[in-house]
């Protein structure tokens, strides 16, 4: 329901955005010269460069006519060429902010929007003011507005969303003008660079937001000063072989862990704990719901994973899996066995302690892993030290437990293997377009 009034609130704002704002902006007289797809001044239709609003005849609204037009003809009249005198300054000012504004309020909401275009649209606005300022200068009468435009709508895209050799081909699309492509690269690399010595791009703040655990392609300098053992920091919860119902139950409600580690005393002459494997949530959620308890903490040799099929184990859709307050027992269910021994990973991915912290972070993210399992490289400690997942790579947990890591944002450029290979790509990329 909230996120029902959010939406319903953003398009009442957008409303009253679109049929407000247009009485501020003054009348204009229609162009004398009009091109062969602007036919007509004012025009009538959806579409269109010159809407009447409330002018009287032979004279267009300039503000209304970007607030009164689908995104593609705004953008097309934006970038149009060859027109000095269509806007007037203070209505580009207006649609600048309101535009602005209106994609902050309206991305994230539960409607289909997006930035790219809002991006494009509030660029070409700033940039077609920039060329007006240019073009108020003395000498300098001969700039178009509409290339200002262009520019400025390329800056905008490199700098908040810092791609360059898409955005280079999409926005050459747009004007299909091959002469276009050298300022292209230009403005985009530029922005991309400016913008990378203050922060992430658009999309990566918006992950870091929601809090989504996204690793990047590359681990983080100061990792490989870091150990593994260095970020476990979380208690670790295990679980016996044969381990009591009433325990199990009590670890799934006081925990939210995906996968616990299972420890096996074992029947070696030290008697000392080994590390079996690895059992997911999941898995224990389905062994508590059949029921197929052990009245004795010793191992039968009936086999009980054989009652269990591989449906039992597959996994749910969203929101339709077990879970712990749908299963009771009584106190005597509570008190006996389950061997989860024929139930668990045997052969889960581990590293050392001593391991790197930038090789694990490889590792995971190559192999594509959710736990990687961490143990002592002497023996005679734990079986087990710890458990790494996605947050326990995360820069933010790590610069938390040792913030003297943590690097100034006004760094030194270097000449690094991404932008070697950044410069050869844009290479290969400016040979398919030579003559």
């Amino acid at each position: 329901m909230a996120k029902l009034l959010q939406a319903a609130l953003v398009s009442v704002i957008s409303s009253l955005c679109m049929f407000v704002l247009p009485w501020l902006a003054t009348c204009m007289h229609c162009p004398q010269n009009l091109v062969h797809w602007d036919a007509q001044c004012p025009t009538k239709g959806e579409s269109g460069n010159f809407k009447q609003f409330a002018c009287p005849s032979k004279e267009y609204n300039d503000l209304a006519s970007l607030f009164f037009n689908t995104n593609d003809d705004v953008i097309r009249n934006l970038l149009s060429i060859n027109t000095p005198n269509e806007f007037h300054a203070v209505s580009l000012l207006i649609f600048l902010v309101s535009s602005y504004v209106l994609a902050l309020i309206t991305y994230g909401t539960a409607v289909p929007s997006g930035l790219f275009i809002p991006v494009i649209i509030s660029g070409a606005t700033y940039g077609r003011l920039v060329g007006m300022f240019m073009r108020s200068l003395n000498g300098l009468k001969k700039l178009d507005e509409g290339l200002y435009a262009f520019l400025g709508a390329a800056s905008l895209l490199g700098g908040s969303m810092r791609m360059t050799v898409s955005l280079c081909v999409i926005l050459l699309e747009l004007t299909n003008n091959l002469l276009m492509l050298p300022l292209a690269m230009l403005v985009l690399l530029i922005s991309k660079t400016i913008g990378d010595l203050f922060n992430h791009s658009v999309y990566d703040q918006i992950v870091h937001i929601k809090g989504l655990p996204f690793l990047e392609e590359y681990p983080e300098p100061y990792m490989k000063h870091l150990t593994a053992l260095d970020v476990c920091t979380g208690s670790l919860v295990t679980l016996s072989g044969l381990e009591r119902v009433g325990t199990i139950v009590d670890v799934l409600k006081m925990t939210n862990h995906n996968a616990f580690p299972v420890i096996d005393d074992g029947e070696s002459v030290s008697k000392s704990p080994t590390f079996f494997g690895l059992i997911l949530r999941s898995h224990l959620l389905v062994i508590l719901k059949h029921r197929e308890f052990l009245s004795s903490k010793t191992i039968v040799s009936v086999d009980h994973a054989q009652r269990f099929t591989s449906v039992d184990f597959a996994k749910p859709g969203s929101g339709k899996g077990s879970k712990t307050v749908d299963i009771e027992f009584t106190e005597q269910e509570r008190e006996m066995f389950v061997d989860l021994h024929p139930f668990t990973n045997t052969s889960p991915y581990t590293v050392v302690d001593t391991m790197s912290l930038a090789k694990a972070f490889t590792l995971f993210r190559q192999l594509g892993l959710r736990h990687l399992c961490v143990v002592p490289k002497t023996s005679g400690t734990k079986p087990i030290v710890g458990i790494l997942t996605r947050h326990d790579f995360m820069p933010e947990h790590v610069l938390n437990l040792y913030p003297q890591l943590k690097q100034s944002r006004w760094k030194r450029l270097r000449l690094r293997p991404s932008i070697i290979r950044r410069a050869t790509q844009w290479g290969s990329f400016w040979k398919m377009f030579k003559i």
